[in-house]
């Protein structure tokens, strides 16, 4: 069971970090490359002059592209392990798993873990305006919490009672609200930082889409595997 558990977290962890690292240097690393030219002065908007004229975005860098996509792998085989564990649970109270309906897990993960944090607090490009970073982990962490407990009880509840704590615990951390910094201010574009969010969106969901995908079908192969060898 543990080598199940762990040789299905590595490898779909691994596939959908690489796949999701690749499309972060694509599509959004080169918006959070054009933010840093207007956070470091290098250019400014709302009509002044540009410290340069037309700057060029830095360019391909082997050492700090491979370090973002091991970072990525390692951060999505973290979720995979969180996403397989929720999957075990699942499987021994009957429920059967497979690669199809691991992408409904998936898609459970991308709300838990962006797009409910997001709602509220969403992805920031750097220059701009934002509160104290421990405050924000804070929210995070308790926001993504509330929201995979919610999806869990609205998925396995078998009451009313259970779906309306779901639906209380979607709602009460953007109730209360994300922390927010004293003033809105700074350097970057409005359009720049709605085209990083946007992207940021994007790949996540299709990132967790695959993740819950490959979790599912290692889960399934590994399992036939051991069923085999016993």
């Amino acid at each position: 069971m543990i080598t199940r558990f762990i040789i299905s977290a590595l490898f779909a962890g691994a596939l959908a970090g690489l796949i999701a690292g690749l499309l972060q240097l694509f599509f959004v690393q080169p918006v959070l490359l054009h933010a840093e030219l207007y956070e470091g002065g290098d250019l400014v908007h709302f009509g002044a002059d540009p410290v340069s004229a037309h700057p060029e975005l830095p360019g391909f860098d082997p050492m700090r592209d491979l370090l973002s996509l091991i970072f990525t792998m390692l951060t999505y085989t973290g979720y995979a392990l969180l996403l397989i564990a929720g999957m075990s649970i699942a499987e021994e109270r009957g429920t059967y798993i497979d690669a199809r309906r691991g992408i409904l897990w998936g898609i459970a993960g991308f709300v838990a873990f962006h797009f409910a944090p997001g709602f509220s607090l969403a992805p920031e490009v750097p220059g701009v305006a934002a509160a104290d970073v421990l405050a924000r982990q804070y929210w995070w962490f308790a926001t993504a919490g509330a929201a995979a407990v919610a999806l869990w009880l609205i998925a396995f509840g078998t009451s009313w009672l259970a779906w309306g704590v779901a639906v209380i615990l979607l709602l009460v951390p953007h109730v209360i609200g994300a922390p927010e910094p004293d003033t809105f201010n700074g350097p970057v574009p409005t359009e720049i930082g709605a085209l990083f969010a946007a992207r940021a969106f994007g790949i996540g969901l299709a990132a967790w889409v695959l993740l819950g995908c490959f979790a599912g079908y290692f889960w399934q192969a590994e399992g036939a595997r051991e069923r085999g060898v016993a």
